[in-house]
């Protein structure tokens, strides 16, 4: 499978997801620069997180008009897989891919630490080889994780299937002592209706090695990877 990973002036999380896939997972990778007017072919883009134009504005807010981001919206529009991570959500929400807007954490302040998202749907592209009800145990950098959802709120996104992962205790308890930033509903990931555009505040690409404290984010990308070998499969 071919991935694609889109470089912004201020993504720091670009090598991090390069090297998962590519070394860890041993996938073709390719990155992809935001200026750029093709998407090299890929199966699945992702965007990757850090700061984006230095989250000027806010985050994610010039992102959005970056060049690439019209492919990226064809590519999504068509079918393609397209997941976002940290800034990559933020850009996701600015760009009208996926509903809602971030606001700062609640206590506003930069929170880097690991925390426990339970899994809502295990039917999506980005979920497929979890359980749902599991919980993995993934790390969260973020200024502006405090994701408020469109009109309807949070029980009219539970009811078009679009949250994916909501911050837990470690046994899958969604209460607010659990949320670190104050967001809706504990929403710590979303997708669109269709399924094939994703996005998650946590960061998978930290916690996909056996060095790490968890490898619970592999997950994430192994899905995608089964998901698109299913897909071809189907496909010859």
């Amino acid at each position: 499978m071919k991935f694609g990973v889109v470089v912004f002036p201020g993504s720091n999380c670009d090598h991090d997801c390069h090297y998962v896939l590519s070394e860890v997972l041993g996938q073709d990778v390719e990155y992809i620069w935001h200026q750029e007017d093709s998407l090299k072919g890929v199966d699945c883009i992702i965007l990757p997180g850090g700061f984006s134009y230095g989250d000027y504005l806010r985050a994610g807010a010039i992102a959005r008009f970056s060049p690439v981001m019209a492919k990226v919206k064809e590519f999504a529009n068509s079918g393609g897989l397209v997941l976002g991570i940290c800034n990559g959500f933020q850009i996701l929400l600015e760009s009208g891919l996926l509903p809602g807007a971030m606001l700062r954490n609640r206590n506003l302040q930069f929170i880097c630490q690991y925390v426990n998202v339970v899994v809502e749907r295990d039917d999506t592209p980005f979920t497929m080889l979890a359980e749902k009800g599991q919980v993995l145990r993934i790390p969260i950098a973020h200024m502006e994780g405090n994701y408020v959802p469109p009109e309807g709120g949070v029980g009219g996104l539970e009811n078009r299937g679009c949250v994916l992962l909501r911050y837990s205790s470690p046994e899958g308890d969604v209460s607010p002592e659990w949320n670190p930033n104050g967001s809706a509903g504990n929403i710590a990931g979303i997708c669109n209706e269709r399924g094939n555009v994703a996005a998650m505040m946590p960061h998978p690409e930290r916690c996909a090695e056996s060095i790490m404290k968890t490898q619970d984010g592999r997950l994430i990308f192994q899905s995608v990877i089964a998901y698109l070998e299913e897909r071809k499969t189907k496909a010859s």
